[in-house]
Order: C-alpha cells, then sequence, then structure tokens
C-alpha cells in the first residue's frame, strides 16, 4: 500500500491541532510536524499523536518552513495540512484511490472555508507525491505550482487529478480569527515583498490585489488585478479570481456594465462549479440591482443548484423572488436559508416581512422577534433599533 506523510508546519496551535490530528491519525502513515516556536503545549499534543517533530527558526516566509518539512518525509505521497483544518472522512477512499495511481503526481482538493459566506470553497494542489522537483514557492500563499508546472514540461507523463467532493473543512477564514491574528497584515507585507521582485506575476496580483480591495486600497487592487490581466500567463483558476475580484471591485463603484463582463469572464473559466459559487451569487445580485430579475433568479438558483448548503443563495434566491411577487416562493427561500443557518438574522427579518404581506401577522412578529435578537448578539444594535422602530410605525412592539 502507498506509504502517506502528513506534513504540517506549526506554532502555538494547542487549541486546532487535536481536531486536525484526529482527523488523519487513521489515514496516514506518517506524520511529520516542524515546530516554529511554540510556547504552548503544540509540541506535547503532537507527540501524543505520535509525530515526529522537528524545529525551525521562522523567517517569515511559509515557503522555506514547508520546504524544510518536507526533507524529513518517508512516505510516498504528502499530505499538507495546517492546525485550522480537518480532513473530511468521507473522501478517504477516494484519496487512496487516487494516490494509488502509477502517473499521478498531484491530487488538487476541494477546501470548504468555514465563514466566508460568498465565496465558500477553494481549490488546493496539498496532496502530491514526494519528488526532488517539488517544492513551495512564495512567502505566503506557499504553493507547489510552479515547481509542478515546471516538472511537467520534463516529465511528461505525470497526470493532475482532482477529488470533486469537499476533502478539508478550513476554519481559518472566521473574521474574528482573522482579526485575532493580524493575518492581512502580515500577508499583505509578505506579498509586497515577493511582488517587488516578481511585477508581472498573475497569482500574487490577484491575491494581493483581492486584499487590497478588503482593506480599503480600491484603486491599489483594482490596478494590480488589470495588471494579472495583462501579464496573460495565469491559470484558469487565478484568471477566475482576477477576473471575480475585478468585477467585485467594479460593482461597488457602482460600474455596473463593466462588472457584469468580469463576472461573465469569471464564470466562463472551466474550473470546478463549487469554486463559481461567488461569481454565481455576486453577478445574481448585480442583476437584481440592475432590475433583470430573470437573470438574476437563475444565478442564485445555479449556485444553490451546485451547493444545496449555501444559505446566503437561498436568501437572494428570497430577495429575488420577493420583488418578482411571488411570495409563497419567497417565503419557501427564506425558511430554506434559515434551516441551513439559523443565526442568520437577515433572513428572518425578510421573512418576517413577507409573512406580514400576506397577512400572517403573528407569525410575522415572532418572526421578527427572532430577527431582533440575532441582530443584538451579533453585535448590530443599530438594525435591532432600525427593525424595532420601523414595527412600532406600522402598530407592531415587540
Amino acid at each position: 500500500m502507498t506509504k502517506l506523510t502528513l506534513c504540517m508546519i506549526v506554532k502555538n496551535e494547542e487549541a486546532s491541532l487535536p481536531p486536525c490530528l484526529s482527523s488523519v491519525k487513521d489515514v496516514v502513515d506518517e506524520i511529520i510536524i516542524l515546530d516554529t516556536g511554540s510556547t504552548d503545549k503544540t509540541v506535547e499534543i503532537a507527540q501524543n499523536f505520535g509525530a515526529k517533530v522537528f524545529y525551525f527558526d521562522w523567517c517569515n516566509d511559509f515557503s522555506a518552513a514547508r520546504n524544510e518539512a518536507l526533507k524529513y518525509v518517508t512516505g510516498e505521497w504528502v499530505l499538507v495540512l495546517d492546525a485550522d483544518e480537518v480532513l473530511n472522512p468521507k473522501i478517504v477512499n477516494q484519496l487512496q484511490q487516487a494516490i494509488s495511481h502509477q502517473n499521478s503526481l498531484v491530487v488538487n482538493l476541494i477546501r470548504q472555508e468555514i465563514g466566508a459566506s460568498q465565496s465558500p470553497y477553494s481549490l488546493i494542489s496539498r496532496l502530491f507525491r514526494r519528488h526532488p522537483a517539488i517544492k513551495f514557492d512564495r512567502p505566503y500563499h506557499a504553493i507547489i505550482d510552479d515547481s509542478v508546472e515546471k516538472l511537467l514540461k520534463i516529465e511528461k507523463h505525470w497526470q493532475i487529478l482532482e477529488i470533486g467532493e469537499v476533502a478539508i473543512f478550513h476554519s481559518g477564514y472566521k473574521p474574528e480569527i482573522i482579526a485575532s491574528l493580524d493575518k492581512a497584515n502580515r500577508a499583505k507585507k509578505a506579498m509586497e515583498s515577493f511582488l517587488a521582485n516578481h511585477p508581472n506575476d498573475p497569482y500574487v496580483c490577484s491575491k494581493l490585489g483581492a486584499l487590497y480591495l478588503q482593506i480599503g486600497q480600491e484603486k491599489e487592487g483594482i490596478k494590480l488585478l488589470k495588471q494579472g490581466l495583462k501579464s496573460n500567463k495565469g491559470s484558469e483558476q487565478v484568471l477566475f479570481e482576477l477576473h471575480y475580484h475585478l468585477a467585485n471591485a467594479y460593482s461597488r463603484q457602482n460600474k455596473l456594465e463593466v462588472a457584469a463582463k468580469h463576472y461573465e469572464k469569471a464564470i466562463s473559466q472551466p474550473i470546478l462549479p463549487q469554486l463559481k459559487i461567488g461569481a454565481y451569487n455576486n453577478s445574481g445580485s448585480l442583476l437584481l440591482s440592475m432590475g433583470d430579475l430573470k437573470a438574476a433568479l437563475k444565478a442564485y438558483q445555479t449556485a444553490i443548484n451546485i451547493d444545496p448548503s449555501f444559505a446566503v443563495g437561498y436568501y437572494n434566491l428570497g430577495m429575488t423572488l420577493k420583488a418578482m411577487g411571488k411570495l409563497p416562493d419567497a417565503i419557501a427561500a427564506y425558511k430554506r436559508a434559515i434551516a441551513i443557518a439559523p443565526d442568520y438574522a437577515w433572513a428572518y427579518q425578510n421573512l418576517g416581512i413577507v409573512l406580514f404581506k400576506i397577512g400572517a401577522v403573528p407569525e410575522s412578529i415572532e418572526t421578527f422577534k427572532v430577527a431582533v435578537t440575532l441582530h443584538e448578539a451579533q453585535n448590530r444594535p443599530q438594525e435591532a433599533q432600525k427593525l424595532t422602530e420601523g414595527l412600532k410605525e406600522i402598530g407592531i412592539n415587540i
């Protein structure tokens, strides 16, 4: 049987490491952990799971650390996880079948971003054959893709495979986690340093451009995303991201027609459907704002057909159906969103509005009460007050 090694770099991960290692302890044959300066119980926890622990002085370069960890791997195949990720047990059989193929080199995995409502999935190359030519590049968002591309030009018999189901659950993109770890500033510093020496690299243009948009540097973000497109060297996934983030930026600037074209180009890229959910959803919102209700409905429907657990898609579908006057269907969509995400305050609020419109006043009032409670619990007291005062104006006291 093919020997599989889990390879990780860690620092102060005592809280998240146990579920991560528990998810793979019966799947991998070896656990290699490179500690970069933990002061908590991370190393002790890793050793309790049978891991071989090595040490590395952190140098603000993720690729350097990952490549150092690879030096200790003895398995034929390598699975790379971060401590805030867990392996989906449902794909283990597919994973084992994929690495058993004689000519398979890399198996791309779908990762679900827990807490990322707009783009809940990403594709990552974290399962690969141990090969001397495969290494990580880039100080932040370290990837093996560049070395794999070079290798395929020399050794053309290798194949890149994909597992079509979610393989990894990632909790690191929850807003409170990002804020606590100051991820944005660290990422910005590392990527700007790399960009200075690789100004036309489409991958870093995509990642850093998107980060600029996220932190409010819109002008710089758009410029960098355009720069990435001009290089004309990006993979299909990178081209998708460049067009997608440009569309989001232009949409915020109310340049709707330009934004629509970029959403179309993003969606046209031949990548896994799950990766396009954010583009379909945001495109639907753009179309809804432009008054094209049928096209918006189609976009949202496509998103939830791809992922029936996409709560935001059902919420937006409900908004569109409400605008079309299809109130019973809107109610069903809002209730589906709530069933998936029980703390979805906006879904409760808009469900209450539609219930009130059809005359279901008692149910409407109870729904509004839940919405107010959730807004307050989620640190939106202004929204709770606004809703409460709006209801008072129509004679409803809650």
